[in-house]
C-alpha cells in the first residue's frame, strides 16, 4: 500500500544523484571507522615484515648487499640446521600427540560422574604461562633424585627391581692381596687353601655410606675344612692402624659378596656378616676368591632428562603437559554436538566400542580435529619460550629450533640482523602454507 492509496500525499522519490551520495558518505564513514585499524596492522604487521625481507637481504651490519647469502648460510650453518630438524620434529610430534591427548580425554571423560573436574585439571596448566611452565619443568627435570620430580620417581622404580650395590667405590689398595678381576670385579693374588685365613681388604668407602648395622671387623680363625675370611674397610677414621691389618675400629663390609672360582666357574660362594667374616666349603681348595662386580655397582641417579639425546623429547613432554587440555576443551565441545543416534544406532547394528570410536566418533569429529591440530601446528613453528627456559647452556644447541636462534641471531654482541631476518622470513613462509590450509577448511565449511 503507497502513501496516496492510503489519503496522504505521495512522496517524490529521491534523485538519483542523491542516492550515489548517500551510498559514498557511508563508504566515506566506513573507511573512516577502519582507517585507524589498518593504520595499526600496516605499522606493526605488513611494515616490519617488509622490512624484514629487505633487510634480510643485506649483510650482518646492514651497509652491504649480500643476496642470497643468508639464506644459504641457514642451509649450511649446522646449529641452524639442527634447529630446522628440530622444529619439524616439533611439527610432527607436539601436536599429533596433544591432539591425540585431547581425543583420548575428551571421549573418556563423558562416560564418568567427574568428568569435569577431570577436564578442569587437565586444563589448568593453560592458565600458567609458558615461563612459569619452563621453570617447573627445568626443575621437575633435575637429574638429583632428590630434587626432580621425574628422576625420583625413576630411580624409585628402577631400585625396586634393581637395587644398588652398598660399595659402589670400594677398591684395593696396591699391598692388598686383591687386584682387578675385569669387568669391575676384584679378586685374589693367589689361590687360597683350607685351613689358611683369608684377608679381603678394601678402603674408598665413606663412613656414612656404610651399613648402619656393621660391626668392628674381626680377623678370620684359622684351621678346619672350609675357608674362612674376613671383608673389611681397612681404613681407621682420624689415622692409624696398617694396611691388611684388622684394627679394632675398622668395620666389616656387610653384605658383600665373595665368590670362589676355579677355571672361570663358580663353585662356592658366601656374604660377610656384620663383621665382615664369611665361610666358604671345601669346594673352594685351591680357587681364587672373587668380589664381583654387582658388590661395586654405582647407584642409580636417573635419567639425565636434559642431556644432547633427551632434551627435545623432554621439553615436548611439557609443551604437551600444557595444551593437551586445550585439545581436550575443544574436542568435547565438538563431541557434544554429535549426533547419540548415530552412536546409537552403530551399537544396536553390533559394533563394540572400538569400532564405534573409530569408524563413527573420530570421523564426525573430523573438522574439529583439524582445527585442533591445525592450531597448534602453528603455535609450535613459534615455539620459543619453554626450550629457552628449560634447556640448559650445555644442550641449548640441541634443542634450538628456529625461534630460538632466531633471538640468538639478532641479538647480543655478535647480532646478525641480516641472518635473523632471513630466519624470520623461513618462519614466515613455514607457516604460511598451513594459514591457507586453515582458511581453505574454514571457507568450506562455511559454505556447506
Amino acid at each position: 500500500m503507497t502513501a496516496a492509496t492510503a489519503g496522504g500525499p505521495a512522496r517524490p522519490a529521491p534523485p538519483a544523484g542523491t542516492r550515489k551520495s548517500v551510498t559514498g558518505t557511508r563508504k566515506v564513514v566506513a573507511a573512516g571507522f577502519l582507517l585507524p585499524a589498518l593504520v595499526l596492522l600496516g605499522a606493526l604487521v605488513v611494515y616490519p615484515i617488509g622490512y624484514s625481507i629487505y633487510r634480510s637481504f643485506f649483510d650482518q651490519s646492514g651497509s652491504g648487499f649480500a643476496g642470497l647469502g643468508n639464506y644459504r648460510e641457514i642451509f649450511t650453518d649446522d646449529t641452524i640446521l639442527t634447529a630446522v630438524k628440530n622444529n619439524a620434529i616439533w611439527v610432527v610430534v607436539a601436536p599429533t600427540v596433544s591432539t591425540a591427548l585431547g581425543l583420548i580425554f575428551a571421549v573418556l571423560t563423558e562416560r564418568i560422574r567427574w568428568g569435569t573436574a577431570f577436564k578442569l585439571i587437565v586444563f589448568m596448566p593453560m592458565a600458567i604461562s609458558m615461563l612459569a611452565a619452563g621453570i617447573i619443568f627445568r626443575l621437575v627435570y633435575e637429574q638429583d633424585p632428590e630434587r626432580g620430580v621425574a628422576n625420583a620417581v625413576w630411580v624409585g622404580v628402577h631400585d625396586t627391581f634393581n637395587e644398588s650395590a652398598g660399595f659402589p667405590k670400594a677398591h684395593p689398595l696396591p699391598a692388598h692381596p686383591l687386584k682387578a678381576g675385569g669387568g669391575g670385579s676384584f679378586v685374589t693374588k693367589e689361590p687360597v687353601s683350607a685351613g689358611t685365613p683369608v684377608q679381603l681388604p678394601l678402603v674408598g668407602v665413606a663412613p656414612a655410606k656404610m651399613p648402619s648395622d656393621a660391626e668392628p671387623a674381626k680377623a678370620p680363625e684359622a684351621g678346619g675344612d672350609g675357608i674362612n675370611g674376613t671383608a673389611w674397610l681397612d681404613f681407621t677414621r682420624g689415622g692409624g692402624g696398617k694396611p691388611n691389618v684388622v684394627d679394632a675400629r675398622e668395620l666389616g663390609l656387610k653384605g658383600i659378596k665373595v665368590e670362589a672360582v676355579k677355571d672361570g666357574k663358580v663353585v662356592a660362594e658366601a656374604r660377610a656378616g656384620a663383621d665382615g667374616r664369611f665361610t666358604l666349603p671345601s669346594s673352594a681348595e685351591g680357587a681364587l676368591l672373587r668380589l664381583p662386580a654387582e658388590n661395586f655397582r654405582e647407584p642409580y641417579n636417573g635419567v639425565n632428562w636434559l642431556g644432547p639425546g633427551l632434551v627435545t623429547p623432554a621439553i615436548i613432554g611439557s609443551y604437551v603437559w600444557m595444551w593437551a587440555g586445550f585439545a581436550m576443551v575443544l574436542i568435547a565441545a565438538g563431541l557434544a554436538s554429535v549426533p547419540r543416534e548415530l552412536l546409537e544406532a552403530a551399537r544396536v547394528d553390533g559394533a563394540n566400542e572400538w569400532q564405534v570410536f573409530r569408524r563413527v566418533t573420530v570421523p564426525l569429529l573430523a573438522p574439529v580435529l583439524a582445527v585442533v591440530l591445525v592450531t597448534l601446528m602453528i603455535n609450535v613453528l613459534k615455539i620459543f619460550d619453554l626450550v629457552f627456559i628449560i634447556a640448559p647452556g650445555s644442550s641449548q644447541d640441541d634443542a634450538n629450533v628456529l625461534a630460538l636462534q632466531l633471538y640468538r641471531s639478532s641479538f647480543g654482541t655478535d647480532a646478525n640482523l641480516g641472518l635473523g631476518s632471513a630466519i624470520a622470513v623461513l618462519l614466515l613462509l613455514l607457516v604460511l602454507p598451513v594459514m591457507f590450509f586453515n582458511i581453505r577448511r574454514m571457507r568450506k565449511e562455511a559454505g556447506r
